[in-house]
């Protein structure tokens, strides 16, 4: 027979083996795509503080969930209900004390924080302005400082402060681009804003994760509204908007 430690040290054996585990895992596994922008960087950062702080939550779930299985599968039919259970008044504050400390510290940071920081570079002056229409089921991307327009491709310099001003032609859509981490709804009426510097070299024929992908359902054709992004020096830069003005 179980003394009444014993249940208890072996959940707390088993939750901090579990938690040791994952967060060797989540230090020395990235689960996420490499960010191509500040802002993405940024993003991620917060997620895996997120992970962390997931993590013995997590484990402490499933080590209760466990030791509850193995200890106390029935053998056969049950012959009647078990004794009722209470609550442990220790026990539900500790709970309550962890829980509540846990949701502040996110909502602080990488919450509060967070939110603060991206507001904050969202109003420092832009490098570049992009309008960006949406339509079913199709993109339309506006330099308006070199009165440049296409439909095939969003292509951007790296390392430039770059202002989304994103807007609807039809219903709502959501201009999103995984690279960046960045997403802002697309409004009929409104304009919306995001920004974003890009730091790294690529394009949507190397990495899938360089679109500009609708992540609101829009209609039958909303998995097909993509348009490809691809960010370059700013001497390449240059030489595509002189493309494009000549065939204008």
């Amino acid at each position: 027979m179980d003394t009444p430690k014993r249940p208890v040290l072996v959940v707390v054996l088993l939750w901090a083996t579990l938690t040791l585990l994952g967060e060797i895992l989540a230090v020395r596994y990235n689960p996420f795509p490499a960010p191509a922008a500040e802002e993405g960087e940024r993003i991620d950062h917060a997620f895996r503080w997120l992970m962390y702080l997931a993590v013995p939550v997590f484990a402490f779930v499933v080590s209760v969930l466990l030791y509850s299985v193995l200890r106390f599968r029935a053998h056969g039919p049950a012959p009647q209900d078990g004794p009722p259970v209470h609550t442990h008044g220790a026990g539900v504050a500790t709970w309550f004390l962890v829980t509540a400390a846990l949701t502040i510290t996110i909502s602080i940071f990488p919450g509060a924080l967070g939110l603060i920081d991206i507001r904050r570079r969202e109003h420092q002056d832009p490098d570049l302005i992009v309008r960006v229409d949406g339509m079913r089921w199709s993109w339309t991307v506006t330099y308006p400082q070199y009165d440049v327009s296409t439909l095939q491709e969003l292509v951007l310099p790296v390392g430039k402060r770059v202002r989304f001003e994103v807007t609807s032609r039809d219903v709502v859509h959501s201009f999103w681009v995984p690279a960046f981490r960045v997403k802002i709804d697309a409004v009929p009426g409104i304009v919306t804003y995001t920004s974003a510097v890009p730091t790294r070299l690529g394009s949507f024929a190397e990495d899938a994760t360089y679109r500009v992908q609708c992540a609101e359902l829009c209609g039958t054709l909303h998995a097909r509204m993509v348009l490809p992004v691809r960010v370059v020096e700013q001497e390449e830069f240059n030489a595509w908007l002189a493309t494009q003005r000549k065939r204008q």
